[in-house]
């Protein structure tokens, strides 16, 4: 018996066959290969050549501020009108992705100069798709520490030797911003969710600003090849909504048994189910 099935066989106690299913079809939405490697096969071209173009200064200038005054304000009003308590309905993940798609299709129309409107609407859909997946999944949203693990879905992109340089695996991901995310939470514990403007708040919404312009800079990078216009927009916007509800997917799932059986636990499991 190879040493990774021995493993997952030992914690079949812990972790159920049904629950290890589970945490099989996290991993393998996880570890997918990265958002860039998906964009460039989207608009049909290299993806050296997608990541190689350069948006102009002032285009990367209005997504990096744009990103951050989108995280400050979206997820509120992302989670205005969600259903709190009661019965967990499915995640309305369609109705969210068609959104995201008539967002793009208009900033394709319009170019660059459709970005300022364009992606504050992205940023928010795609925040609300994540919060309404975290729901389904048994989260309470008026929870801070759901806050927070909504905000970290932005930064997961996937294992691939073609991918960004976004971190190795999923919890190599997660441990990036640990300290951070268990900085903020401690902060809003003692003074609440509206004191956004704490120096811990502060701090991680930039490191997560910072990793999530860039996957909306790889966006607006394919969206800018020749030939790509408002139906190509629709088609980028709907192939990055649903990466991310794939990372939400896979995330609350992974919390939901972590929440039952413990971290660790279901960390050694995830580990033993590698390939």
């Amino acid at each position: 018996m190879e040493t990774g099935t021995a493993i997952v066989t030992n914690l079949v106690p812990v972790l159920g066959a049904p629950e290890l299913d589970r945490l099989r079809h996290a991993r393998k939405l996880l570890e997918n290969p990265g958002l860039a490697a998906q964009l460039a096969n989207a608009v049909g071209a290299p993806m050296e050549y997608v990541m190689a173009r350069r948006l102009p200064a002032s285009v990367t200038r209005l997504i990096e501020s744009t990103t951050r005054a989108a995280l400050e304000q979206s997820l509120r009003l992302a989670t205005a009108t969600l259903r709190r308590g009661g019965a967990r309905p499915a995640a309305r993940t369609r109705v969210h992705t068609f959104a995201a798609a008539a967002a793009g299709a208009a900033g394709g129309a319009f170019g660059f100069a459709g970005l300022a409107v364009e992606l504050p609407v992205t940023t928010t859909m795609i925040l609300r798709s994540i919060a309404d997946i975290a729901r389904s999944h048994g989260e309470d949203l008026d929870d801070p520490a759901v806050t927070l693990a909504c905000f970290e879905v932005l930064t997961m992109g996937g294992r691939s030797s073609s991918d960004d340089g976004a971190e190795s695996g999923y919890f190599a991901a997660r441990a990036v911003l640990a300290h951070q995310v268990a900085a903020a939470a401690e902060y809003i514990a003692a003074h609440g969710l509206a004191a956004n403007g704490g120096p811990a708040i502060v701090q991680l919404l930039a490191s997560i600003a910072s990793r999530f312009s860039v996957r909306l800079s790889q966006k607006v990078a394919a969206q800018a090849v020749p030939v790509v216009g408002a139906v190509s927009g629709a088609t980028l916007n709907t192939l990055f909504m649903r990466h991310f509800q794939r990372m939400a997917e896979g995330h609350f799932t992974v919390r939901a048994l972590e929440r039952t059986h413990g971290a660790d636990a279901v960390r050694k499991a995830y580990e033993a189910l590698a390939p």
